[in-house]
């Protein structure tokens, strides 16, 4: 197993999509389309941690939204 010795050092910045859904984006490139930077800015880990916290439904925005409204029926 390949193993690299050189410690990520990167700056990470969380993006969200429409959906609510959250990944991580180097930081010093633009947001990819559909996805826009929420202001949480580190270290892998620590946005992935960060992730880890909030988002707690992994379930898409849209499929929340469709399930609530079939349980309100």
């Amino acid at each position: 197993m390949y193993q690299n010795d050189k410690e990520d050092t990167t700056i990470y910045k969380v993006v969200v999509n429409h959906e609510e859904q959250y990944s991580i984006w180097p930081s010093e490139r633009d947001s990819p389309l559909g996805w826009k930077d929420i202001g949480k800015n580190g270290l892998k880990q620590e946005c992935l941690d960060y992730i880890k916290e909030v988002w707690t439904d992994m379930r898409p925005l849209s499929l929340r939204k469709k399930m609530q409204e079939s349980s309100n029926i």
